[in-house]
């Protein structure tokens, strides 16, 4: 019989864990202002002990002759930093007060809000007062479903009427049917149907720019427009007007239904000049106003258990422990505004073209914190300033040193090349080694690789694409 061996051994892991309480905080440091109201709620749901603050009560420190010290002291404590924490948010409230008008006019703005009509509801709307047949309008339905949010449809109709038993000339019809839909262009089956069916119906089925989508489609994207003038025996003048006509065509009909492409956020911090001074105010109107309820009193002067005693304890440490973080959230953001503030104020007089390279590190040791908490305040927290709302991110990105020795943020340098392309000729189109040397002009040195990249991140075509005819 072999012999049975039972080796042990040890090993060390050394493993770092991050307490309950702390990933709650870290967590309300990186969410943003609707998340924060999410998880706030939430809490309000799980804690019996916290509620939200609608009034300006004080937080009573009297208790019961038989509670226990350690309670009573516990209580005192939180009496204090409930107190402090409503201090603190009834200070921003004085400075910028909102009248019970003002609330009213936002309440009924947003009970006005009506949800936007999706492309597919448009269409089945447009197919309920048609004249076709109820079957046809099955089949329609059925197509209607397949079509994407750009306004394209993703079936193909041989394979649709082998699949699920419809005649393809019922497909066809549907299909044709749902072509003469508004938008102009919806039901295509790519690019080249769209615009296609939209010089149809603009009458113009035997224009030149029906003929170079029909035939030069991907030559027309690269504005190759003197060899489709010389394909089609036409002036290359001729193309470039063409080209014209077809760019006020729409190659995504369906993508103005549905979805909203304009993205609404709320600041977090404001920043403006105040007596020749730059000032930053944090928008604690925004937060929950939290405080512990006094309800768990009741049960104490009941004679409740020592479970229940614990039970409560436990709730109101957690409550405690959410006040603060909500409150040291708000301060660290503030704080990291005020050192933005410091750091690019050529930037808040005059605008982003005095943006300054700035890294997080720098901020973090001002501000007397580690430069991971300073990545997670600044997530998806946004500053309200004279020249627009920016992302707090907006503020960190590096830069180059010009000739005379000033800094310069990569933001900057994007910005003086998109304005050296829209000064350009658009017959002799800037080349990126022509780009690079009209920087190097004013004193920026980048190498020509980084005009591509930069270039491409501002969405601007190569010199070749840029060029008119």
């Amino acid at each position: 019989m072999p012999d049975q061996r039972f080796d042990q051994s040890q090993s060390l892991l050394q493993q770092q864990t991050i307490a309950p309480q702390m990933q709650q905080s870290l967590q309300l440091l990186q969410s943003p202002t609707l998340e924060l109201r999410h998880l706030i709620q939430q809490e309000l749901v799980a804690n019996p002990t916290l509620e939200e603050e609608s009034t300006d009560v004080s937080l009573e420190e009297a208790t019961s002759p038989d509670e226990d010290e350690e309670f009573e002291k516990e209580f005192a404590e939180l009496s204090q930093i409930d107190e402090e924490w409503r201090e603190y948010l009834s200070q921003a409230r004085t400075a910028s007060p909102k009248r019970d008008d003002a609330d009213e006019k936002h309440q009924f703005v947003l009970d006005s809000i009506v949800e936007p009509l999706t492309l597919q509801e448009h269409l089945l709307n447009q197919l309920s007062v048609s004249d076709a047949s109820p079957e046809l309008r099955e089949v329609c339905g059925t197509l209607i479903g397949n079509i994407d949010e750009a306004g394209f449809l993703q079936l193909d109709l041989e394979e649709t009427s082998f699949d699920l038993g419809i005649p393809f000339d019922d497909l066809e019809e549907a299909r044709i049917l749902i072509q003469s839909f508004d938008p102009v262009g919806v039901g295509a089956t790519d690019l080249r149907d769209c615009l296609l069916i939209q010089l149809e119906r603009l009458g113009k089925h035997h224009s030149l720019e029906y003929r170079i989508i029909d035939q030069h489609l991907d030559d027309l994207a690269r504005k190759r427009y003197p060899q489709i003038a010389k394909k089609l025996s036409v002036a290359p003048e001729q193309i470039t007007a063409a080209a014209e006509h077809i760019a006020n065509l729409d190659p995504r009909p369906g993508s103005r239904f549905g979805t909203d492409n304009n993205t609404y956020v709320t600041p977090d911090v404001t920043v403006e000049q105040v007596g020749g001074e730059w000032t930053v105010m944090i928008h604690n109107e925004q937060v929950p106003r939290l405080r512990i309820s006094n309800s768990y009193k009741d049960l104490m002067a009941n004679g409740s258990s020592r479970e229940a005693k614990t039970y409560i304890r436990d709730k109101i440490r957690a409550g405690k422990f959410l006040i603060k973080s909500i409150h040291q959230r708000q301060e660290t953001i503030k704080s990291i505004a005020e050192e933005i503030v410091k750091r690019q104020t050529e930037f808040f007089e005059q605008g982003p073209s005095k943006l300054k390279p700035m890294n997080m590190a720098q901020v973090a040791e001002v501000v007397g914190v580690h430069e991971t908490t300073v990545s997670r305040a600044v997530s998806g927290k946004y500053v309200a300033t004279p020249h627009g709302v920016f992302e707090m991110k907006y503020f960190f990105t590096t830069g180059y040193e010009t000739d005379s020795g000033e800094s310069m943020s990569n933001t900057s340098v994007k910005r003086a090349l998109g304005e050296l392309v829209a000064a350009e000729d658009s017959k002799k189109p800037l080349s990126d080694q022509a780009i690079m040397k009209e920087l190097e002009k004013n004193g920026i040195k980048i190498a020509r690789r980084t005009v591509a990249k930069y270039r491409e991140e501002l969405h601007i075509l190569p010199s070749h694409m840029r060029r008119s005819y």
